[in-house]
């Protein structure tokens, strides 16, 4: 029997001023005394819609993708793959986009199965082919990014059954262990939800798994749901109706849509990232630890005063914690051609 919100206990703890810690470089620094600096560096920049409000949502959806795009063009060319290193590709309904970084062979045979960000409802289109760019060069392979259907017209399971099918038309050109499903904060719950679903599903699963940041329990019960809230500079409210818009009236509490609460029994070895002011911090621990109940390989990097951007890739520790992501990927590759 659980306990209702209204009837847990709380800690009251007096109104403090946070500094910004000595402990980080000083670009880090300089991001989190930014605060709260609106947008298109905080999500969400007003307050969400009601779930409801589909019109609301749309229109939150359109005001935030572009104003995220005009940051975006300040990064040139990196940001918007074309010619020979984009293929769009329609798989019936969705696109997905094969970018392909400079200096990878046409026989290079390492693919990186791309689930983007967003709360579920955002990252589409050009987003979507700007953060395949960076992920590629992340990891100095193939990336294959998948513009996923989303809410409000398109809720749970519709996001899930678009990255299965892109799981299976990659197995349909790749073998397992030549891919590495990779995804953050949203996208992280859509690729734990998609070894599940796959494995359910009796298909063969890949190298290795990236939770950067994901979100593994939509009930919300984690600690820092609360303890974070306000520290995050780029998460900075509750997601919960972005969660309940997402679900669509399934319970959230199903593995398929919080993958903490799945038999977790053979999940591939697998990466966790997350920073000690991220909002999404207790999610990804708490995922590290049943992944490890469950007998699995896997790696847990928490890194000081990052939140959920990390530090907006401005900071040396934005590039060593892309340096994980190299690391593990290229090492289970590795391994697997060793196979």
């Amino acid at each position: 029997m659980t306990m209702s919100d209204a009837a847990r206990p709380v800690i009251h703890l007096p109104a403090r001023d946070i500094p910004v810690p000595a402990s980080v470089s000083p670009e880090a620094q300089a991001v989190l005394a930014l605060g709260k600096a609106g947008p298109p560096h905080r999500w969400p920049a007003s307050p969400l819609p009601t779930v409801d409000d589909s019109d609301g949502w749309r229109a939150m959806i359109a005001a935030h993708e572009a104003s995220v795009l005009e940051l975006f063009a300040q990064f040139g060319d990196v940001m918007a793959p074309t010619g020979d290193s984009l293929v769009e590709i329609d798989l019936g309904g969705f696109p997905v986009y094969l970018v392909t970084p400079e200096g990878v062979s046409a026989d290079d045979r390492r693919v990186y199965l791309d689930l983007h960000g967003g709360a579920w409802t955002l990252g589409s289109g050009p987003m979507c082919r700007a953060t395949a760019a960076i992920t590629a060069a992340t990891v100095g392979a193939r990336v294959c990014a998948v513009d996923y259907r989303m809410p409000p017209d398109h809720p749970f399971p519709v996001p899930l059954d678009d990255c299965l099918a892109a799981y299976r038309a990659l197995l349909r050109e790749h073998r397992p262990e030549e891919i590495v499903v990779g995804g953050v904060s949203a996208g992280g719950n859509l690729a734990a939800a998609l070894i599940l679903r796959a494995r359910d599903e009796g298909l063969p699963l890949p190298a290795a798994v990236v939770l950067n940041t994901p979100a593994t329990d939509l009930t919300m019960a984690g600690d820092t749901w609360e303890t974070n809230l306000g520290l995050d500079v780029v998460l900075t409210a509750n997601a919960l109706p972005a969660a309940q818009l997402y679900a669509g009236g399934h319970d959230r509490s199903h593995p398929y849509l919080s993958p903490l609460f799945g038999d977790l029994a053979g999940f591939p070895p697998t990466l966790l990232l997350s920073g000690t002011r991220d909002l999404l911090l207790s999610d990804t621990v708490r995922m590290h630890r049943a992944l490890h109940t469950a007998g699995v390989p896997a790696e847990l990097h928490v890194f000081e005063a990052g939140g959920h951007g990390m530090f907006l890739g401005q900071a040396p520790e934005d590039r060593a914690h892309a340096g994980e992501i190299r690391r593990f990927a290229e090492s289970h590759w590795a391994a697997s051609n060793r196979s």
